[in-house]
């Protein structure tokens, strides 16, 4: 088996306004940086459009039919200061939720050995009945939703180590008992919630939030004291990960120094759990990351190790 890579030229129709940092060259710069001849051996497939009943396990039917309402003709609609409407928008949306159900259906049923989905919009910050934080629906949510009530898994978890608190995740998992939501971000910043007292209604949520300035050493210690024993002592049976690289020391939204070796390191812990416990089976979804260089760099460095753990 092999490593799948999820995407969808549909992904580059969400525009935003010029100046926006979750701009289409992002993915541009994923993409340029996987054509590379390290990644041939790459299982690449079109994510499928997601249909409504996959949006509709995190999100309510008013909620999609807001949205759809809301996407304009021509320009772009602003759904808040941050948050934005284009023509492309909801079909890239239900693109990245195709794409991480499709990961999910082929890591299960043994058509990959992991996957990594390179969409966008992204998707943690977006709650039950609000888009927000770039973000308009919970990707990585509703994959989980996919993996507990459609293939009947009995634990699921969630590892978020974009430099912002996961709000929408833990918001969409917070009564589920069969998920495990794990989150290590920079606080404070943006969107201020994520406090280690946040812990779910069943104690299903972990946040270890980190100041500004956490390096690759502080980060590890983090993820090694906290992170990985709430995981093993959880024993999932397939982990999903929120795979934002805006930790990244050149970011411009952020205060964390992380390098691409740091991403390479907690993917390759991440894949250690899921080899102890759930048969290797990793879905991976792209999140943050603004510093196009430094985010290309990044993605290359997490999937690679994902293909060699795949491989």
């Amino acid at each position: 088996m092999t490593t799948a890579l999820l995407t969808h030229p549909d992904c580059l129709g969400h525009v935003t306004p010029p100046g926006h940092p979750e701009r289409v060259g992002r993915l541009e710069a994923i993409l340029g940086a996987l054509e590379a001849p390290a990644f041939d051996a790459l299982m690449r497939i079109e994510a499928p459009l997601a249909p409504e009943a996959e949006v509709l396990r995190c999100h309510p039917q008013a909620y999609l039919e807001r949205l759809r309402a809301a996407v304009p003709a021509e320009g772009w609609v602003s759904l808040d200061a941050d948050t934005h409407l284009s023509p492309g928008s909801l079909r890239a949306a239900l693109r990245g939720v195709g794409a991480v159900t499709r990961a999910v259906d082929m890591v299960l049923a043994g058509e990959a050995a992991n996957a990594f989905c390179a969409t966008r919009p992204p998707g943690h910050h977006a709650e039950t009945a609000t888009a927000m934080g770039f973000c308009l629906f919970g990707n990585v949510a509703i994959a989980a939703k996919r993996a507990l009530d459609h293939h009947g898994l009995a634990r699921v978890a969630v590892v978020d180590f974009d430099v912002h608190h996961g709000n929408g995740t833990q918001d969409l998992l917070w009564h589920e008992r069969r998920a495990l939501f794990v989150s290590t971000h920079q606080m404070p910043l943006y969107p201020g919630t994520g406090d280690r007292h946040e812990t779910g209604a069943h104690g299903n949520v972990l946040n270890v939030p980190l100041p500004p300035g956490t390096d690759g050493a502080r980060f590890r210690a983090a993820v090694e004291a906290m992170v990985l024993p709430a995981l093993d002592d959880f024993a999932p049976e397939l982990i999903l990960v929120s795979a934002g690289f805006d930790a990244h020391r050149a970011d411009p939204l952020a205060q964390m120094a992380l390098v691409e070796d740091d991403f390479a390191w907690i993917t390759g812990r991440l894949c250690d759990l899921a080899e102890a416990h759930a048969g290797g089976r990793v879905v991976s979804t792209l999140e943050g990351g603004y510093d196009l260089p430094a985010l290309a760099a990044s993605v290359a460095a997490h999937v690679g190790v994902l293909m060699e753990r795949g491989g």
